[in-house]
């Protein structure tokens, strides 16, 4: 199979509107030339870890149809139903494992390339210690299982204290820090877990300190969409965002395997705008024709990350931010299917 200007990811390949769930699964899933040429470039086969959640079946999609020669597998409970299905009808390989059964872990194929994408950050009250497992255990049994093999792990901003967005916001040579609620001090212990090994057995790898991604079914901007039109006081402590297209992150995580380091270094993946939750919702506002309801003043003190060091590294996105927002206000007023799981940006005390 020869992927062709079709079927890429490009600035003239962005459609009016989705007709459908089919439809956006089928365009996020879309390879850019940069993501086919750096997997060309890059031997071995890829593993996906914690394929099924909302991101990692159109990460597993897209590198198949951007490397058709590689054999590309992803790994997960499958607890959902309909999730192996769909990734076996577009070529994926698929293999049922707990990544805290150590004996399991062992089992899989030895690949040469992992992308890291499992975790746990909802709902995890009354299970504080599988949050711990989940964040801090699996990844030190697959770290130490796949010592041989490039590791691009996702990470989370979370990681980071609060800043002035007017200064930018931080950036990587910040180091981690133990924040409110115990999410953020268990994704610390996964990133330093990652870390250790990578040096204990010079593994290259990547931490992913990743910012929020935007879907029509999930997301900030869907979020204010949604309170915009529901006439739902916005809440503007949180005032600045960062939100990038989740197909042009999966992207950038793929092709983030051409360019780990050893040891495995962080990067924030994220979209380069600061962008104005009250911009977002008045232009929601006009879209909609209602007036947007605003709850409180913005705050000079909240968490805003620097993705400069990415955009030198992988470019800027292709999706800009126009065209996600009349996208999501098209889906919002139309009631198309949610998911259902804010991402909760507008939280201040660190519990999820």
């Amino acid at each position: 199979m020869t992927t062709t200007t079709q079927n890429l990811l490009t600035r003239d390949s962005l459609p009016e509107f989705f007709r459908d769930a089919d439809h956006l699964d089928d365009f996020m899933s879309l390879p850019t030339a940069e993501t086919v040429a750096d997997l060309a470039a890059l031997d071995g086969d890829v593993m996906i870890l914690g394929v099924a959640g909302k991101m990692g079946i159109s990460l597993a999609r897209m590198i198949k149809a951007a490397a058709p020669g590689k054999r590309v597998i992803g790994v997960s409970r499958f607890s959902e139903s309909g999730s192996e299905e769909n990734l076996r009808a577009h070529g994926v390989e698929t293999i049922r494992c707990d990544l805290l059964d150590r004996a399991a872990v062992e089992k899989l194929p030895r690949v040469a390339n992992i992308i890291y994408m499992a975790g746990l950050k909802f709902d995890y009250r009354g299970r504080e210690d599988f949050l711990w497992a989940m964040n801090t255990l699996a990844p030190a049994i697959v770290a130490d299982t796949f010592r041989d093999s490039r590791i691009v792990a996702l990470s989370t901003i979370h990681v980071y204290p609060w800043s002035d967005p007017r200064r930018g916001g931080v950036d990587e040579r910040t180091p981690p820090v133990a924040r409110p609620g115990e999410y953020a001090n268990s994704v610390v212990g996964r990133e330093r877990t990652f870390q250790y090994f990578s040096g204990l057995h010079g593994t290259p790898g990547r931490l992913v300190r990743f910012v929020y991604a935007v879907d029509m079914r999930y997301g900030a901007l869907q979020e204010i969409a949604s309170w915009v039109r529901t006439r739902t006081p916005i809440p503007l402590a949180t005032g600045n965002v960062n939100v990038q297209w989740q197909g042009d992150a999966i992207n950038h995580f793929a092709r983030l395997l051409r360019h780990v380091e050893t040891p495995a270094t962080p990067i924030n993946i994220g979209g380069p705008e600061c962008v104005s939750v009250r911009h977002v919702a008045e232009r929601f506002g006009q879209l909609f024709d209602i007036d947007p309801i605003f709850e409180g003043t913005e705050s000079d003190h909240l968490l805003f990350v620097n993705c400069d060091r990415a955009a030198d590294l992988l470019g800027n996105p292709t999706v800009t931010l126009e065209p996600m927002l009349r996208w999501i206000a098209e889906w919002v007023e139309n009631e198309k299917p949610l998911y259902g799981k804010p991402s909760k940006f507008e939280v201040r005390n660190g519990i999820f």
